[in-house]
């Protein structure tokens, strides 16, 4: 069982190097596997409030003091103080990225980390954002998948061709590989039908974000059929979660960690915020608390 922490997005906090630094190896310490970060390029002002993991459609935001930084960026910065903790997106919105740029910015940090990027990409929600950066909002699905399979096809040994409706090049070189054995591993970003779909046929691992333990089972449940049925092995697609995510309270209520475990999940995520303080060092005894009191004992026999 892996753990898995996401950072203080916090004004003057996130953006701070020294902070970075001592939190990235403070988690590192105390037994973290991967750090996550998420992006939002731009939030604008007055959206359409279509943000699927609310009631009212809204986001933290401006306003709030939440602060998100280019995830890429943050974890090349991690890599460089770090030596073993995974560097993870939940998630990199690739729908409105040139997969040739994304793959090359990839496959560099999973080079210099030595092999430790998860590359977490998702659809978004935000047509706002769309507009900002110059992308349709309309079938964003679509490009999702063009921008993963043409990422994959630069990252093998080339010359790469690939020919989509959004993506296409022929003959092409990128000449920085990922290290990684196969390229950076693809996660699956969402807790929709489709992303769990996505998941089976594309994927090599699944983090649905705020997601309730039964539909949580439903949807892995689907993630490994869908697999089967594309002549996967499903057991090779690796499922993450964050029970924090859905229940604000629930950090250390085993039954709900459980519920998730018993349904797939072997990475169990958790927020710098669960621990009440970002103070790295106390971050760091919330996690070996965690790992003590919580992974110990809902971990499948032997996987911790």
């Amino acid at each position: 069982m892996k753990l898995g922490v996401l950072p203080p997005f916090a004004a003057g906090v996130i953006t701070d190097p020294v902070y970075v630094k001592e939190f990235a190896q403070a988690v590192e310490s105390a037994g973290a596997e991967s750090l996550w970060t998420v992006e939002h390029v731009v939030v604008a002002e007055h959206y359409e409030p279509l943000y699927p993991y609310s009631s009212d459609g809204r986001m933290p935001g401006p306003g709030t003091g939440v602060v998100m930084p280019d995830p890429l960026h943050l974890l090349t910065f991690v890599a460089a103080h770090t030596s073993a903790l995974r560097l993870g997106t939940s998630v990199v919105v690739a729908a409105f990225h040139s997969a040739a740029l994304l793959a090359k910015r990839c496959a560099t940090i999973d080079a210099l980390s030595g092999g430790r990027l998860l590359l977490g990409v998702g659809i978004g929600w935000q047509k706002e954002e769309y507009a900002a950066v110059g992308v349709p909002y309309a079938d964003r699905g679509r490009r999702l998948d063009e921008v993963i399979d043409a990422m994959r096809a630069l990252w093998g040994p080339g010359p790469s061709t690939f020919e989509g409706r959004y993506q296409a090049f022929r003959d092409v070189h990128c000449d920085t590989k990922p290290v990684q054995p196969g390229g950076v591993p693809i996660i699956i970003g969402g807790n929709s039908e489709a992303a769990a779909r996505r998941a089976g046929v594309r994927g090599n691992g699944w983090f649905p974000y705020v997601i309730a333990p039964d539909l949580f089972r439903q949807r892995a449940d689907l993630v490994r059929r869908t697999a089967e049925e594309a002549g996967r092995n499903p057991d090779a697609i690796e499922i993450t979660v964050w029970p924090g995510s859905f229940a604000p309270a629930g950090t250390f209520d085993l039954n709900l960690v459980r519920s998730y475990v018993a349904a797939g999940a072997r990475r169990l995520v958790v927020a710098a915020h669960e621990s009440s303080s970002i103070d790295p060092s106390e971050v760091a005894r919330f996690l070996r608390r965690y790992q003590d009191d919580v992974i110990a004992r809902v971990a499948p026999s032997g996987k911790v």
